[in-house]
C-alpha cells in the first residue's frame, strides 16, 4: 500500500472515462488516451467499468489504477460509483489495485457506507478510495477503513457547495486535520492552475479527468469564452 501511494503523491491521475453514447466511447479509445496521458506525464489512472480497467491495465500496466464501475441500483439511484460488493469485486478482478467507492453518507443498497468499505477490504483485499461530499463523509470514510479519501462528489450533492471550480476549502480543510490516509483533490479542476491550487491547498496528489479527456467539453468551454 505504501508503495502505490508513494508512487503518486504529488502527481496527476487521469481519469479516463467516456459514456455509452459519448463519442469517445469503448475500451479500445480509453486504452490509447491512458497511454497518451502517461505519455503526458501521468502517474497513475482512474477508469470505469470493466472492461475499460481491463484494457487500461494491459496499456499501462506499470500506472497505478483507481477502478470503479458507474451503475445504477433501483430506489438508490443518485449512489453509482460502486455502489455494491459484486461491482466492487468486478473491479477488483479487472485488475484496479485501489477500487473507488461512493462513500457519502447516503442510503446505498447494501447497508452503510461503512459497511460497504470493510466488505470490499475483506473480500478483494484492495485499497478503497472513498469519493467524499463533504468533511463529516471524508472522517466516517476514514473511520470505517478507507485507504485514501478523494473529493470526488462535493459539488455532486446537496451536502456540498456549489462550485463551478474545485471545492479547494474542503481540501484545505481536510489537509488542515493532517489526516492518516491520503486526500485526493477531484472535481471540476478545469486547468493546470486548478490542479496546482488543489495541490497548495494541502491535497496529496491531484485527479483530473474532463478537462484532459473529454473533447467535448473542453471544446465547449473555448466556445463558450468566445461567444
Amino acid at each position: 500500500m505504501d508503495k502505490i501511494f508513494e508512487s503518486l503523491q504529488g502527481g496527476l491521475i487521469v481519469s479516463c472515462q467516456a459514456l455509452e453514447g459519448e463519442p469517445l466511447f469503448g475500451s479500445e479509445i480509453m486504452a490509447k488516451l491512458a497511454r497518451a496521458a502517461k505519455l503526458g506525464g501521468a502517474v497513475g489512472i482512474r477508469a470505469n467499468t470493466p472492461v475499460d480497467i481491463a484494457a487500461i491495465k494491459a496499456e499501462v500496466p506499470e500506472l497505478p489504477l483507481f477502478g470503479l464501475w458507474k451503475v445504477v441500483v433501483p430506489g438508490f439511484d443518485e449512489v453509482y460509483i460502486t455502489p455494491r460488493l459484486r461491482e466492487a469485486v468486478a473491479v477488483a478482478e479487472a485488475g484496479a489495485e485501489i477500487i473507488a467507492i461512493d462513500a457519502t453518507l447516503r442510503p446505498h443498497p447494501e447497508g452503510t457506507t461503512a459497511e460497504l468499505i470493510q466488505a470490499i477490504k475483506h473480500t478483494t483485499g484492495r485499497l478503497v478510495l472513498a469519493d467524499i461530499d463533504n468533511e463529516a463523509a471524508a472522517l466516517a470514510a476514514i473511520e470505517a477503513g478507507a485507504d485514501a479519501i478523494s473529493t470526488t462528489l462535493s459539488g455532486y450533492t446537496p451536502d456540498s457547495p456549489q462550485f463551478p471550480g474545485p471545492d479547494l476549502e474542503l481540501v484545505a480543510r481536510l489537509a488542515a486535520r493532517k489526516l492518516p490516509v491520503p486526500l485526493f483533490a477531484e472535481g471540476r479542476i478545469h486547468s493546470p492552475e486548478d490542479a496546482r491550487a488543489a495541490l497548495d491547498a494541502g491535497a496529496f496528489a491531484v485527479i483530473v479527468g474532463g478537462a484532459i479527456t473529454r473533447p467535448a467539453q473542453i471544446t465547449e468551454r473555448f466556445a463558450r469564452a468566445l461567444r
